[in-house]
């Protein structure tokens, strides 16, 4: 038995060893030591904007270092725990065996912990540690389609919400009879965009419509669109003569008035066709400035997916590496949830829809770093 936790114990040191690499704590010191001078300036607070983005990446820095202190220490502790259980073992062998449960408990924690800290480690695309835009459309399948839109609004929010994440829900447009034909919100979080990112595409839904009084069974879809959030360190030039700004009334669920001014805004960037609406801020000029962050974010992306294509039409590889189709939600005949790309299944799709996607968002970040598949079901 100590044989085993010393050789589990072993490995937790070699993986740690490899986040290490990847996490430069010595860097992440020498980071927090210039973000905390920073934060002392006297008027930093003059630029409200600025200022947060230097509190959040200091606070994020400091995070990741004490995740990694700590998990030094948790290891270290699990072998002064092996010590004494195989010291004991020799003289109470009754308090040995609870001291090895003690140990079992303790290393899955750490095993844990230690496999979302490498998968943190898989997120180094130049936009990852980002905050995430998330747009989401109904497709085809009526109003099934609208709720569905719906369903996976809430699925992400609640995701959001159950790991202390800060989100904002930019601008919803409200199908007739019900749920929405889209929805524009925020993330804001360090590596939101770069976890995030392995949700975009096609989702489908397979369940017993209950908008069809003949009870039949109904395929609908939606597309899950994933930005990051631009910085104003960021450089996307937009010509005026190649947008067309309109304004509205802001509007609820069924037409209810929000706004009687016009504050709402939609920006049509004419070159390439993207449409940006924005209508939460009160005035037009905040729901401007909002819009046009989303679409220098989404032309940012647009650039960055031009230069990929053409490295891998030069690499001779022309194959899209994403699917039509990447997860469906079968609720009717059975209840599954199953990722087509990675393999990964959950048997329980009302709690996926209650924002219990880790599994699905972990596998597919390992899924795309190594393209390997899942080979257990969750």
């Amino acid at each position: 038995m100590a044989t085993e936790y010393a050789a589990e114990i072993e490995n937790l040191r070699k993986s740690f060893q490899q986040v290490l690499l990847v996490t430069d704590p010595d860097g992440l010191r020498e980071r927090i030591s210039e973000l905390t001078e920073v934060s002392a300036a006297p008027d930093l607070w003059d630029n409200p904007e600025k200022a947060q983005a230097v509190t959040s990446k200091l606070s994020h820095a400091q995070s990741e270092l004490e995740k990694v202190t700590t998990m030094a220490t948790r290891i270290e502790d699990l072998q002064a725990l092996l010590d004494m259980a195989e010291e004991e073992d020799t003289e109470d062998h009754e308090l040995a065996q609870e001291l090895y449960e003690d140990l079992a408990g303790e290393l899955a924690g750490v095993t844990k912990d230690l496999d979302e800290l490498h998968i943190r480690t898989l997120l180094s695309g130049k936009y990852d540690e980002r905050a995430a835009v998330v747009t989401i459309r109904s497709g085809a399948g009526g109003v099934d389609a609208a709720d569905f839109a719906h369903m996976l609004q809430r699925m992400y929010l609640r995701w959001a919400e159950r790991r202390g994440y800060a989100t904002k829900v930019m601008d919803t447009s409200y199908a007739e009879e019900a749920g929405i034909k889209s929805t524009t919100f925020e993330v804001d979080a360090p590596y939101a965009y770069g976890t995030l990112s392995v949700e975009a595409g096609t989702h489908r839904l397979v369940r017993i419509s209950p908008f069809d009084n003949q009870g039949r069974r109904q395929t609908s879809f939606a597309a899950v669109e994933v930005i990051p959030l631009i910085e104003q360190t960021d450089h996307i030039d937009i010509p005026e003569t190649d947008i067309r700004i309109d304004v509205f009334r802001s509007s609820g669920p069924g037409g209810q008035s929000v706004n009687t001014t016009d504050s709402a805004v939609r920006i049509t960037h004419v070159p390439t066709g993207i449409v940006v609406s924005m209508q939460d801020e009160k005035s037009q000029i905040q729901n401007r400035a909002a819009a046009m962050r989303v679409l220098q974010s989404r032309l940012l992306l647009l650039k960055q997916e031009e230069e990929a294509r053409e490295k891998k039409e030069l690499a001779g590889d022309i194959k899209a590496s994403w699917g039509d189709q990447m997860r469906s939600y079968v609720l009717q005949p059975y209840q599954m949830v199953k990722d087509l790309r990675t393999g990964f299944e959950a048997g329980n799709p009302e709690s996926v829809f209650d924002g219990d996607i880790d599994g699905f968002v972990d596998a597919g970040i390992r899924w795309r770093a190594t393209g390997e598949k899942v080979e257990k079901e969750s």
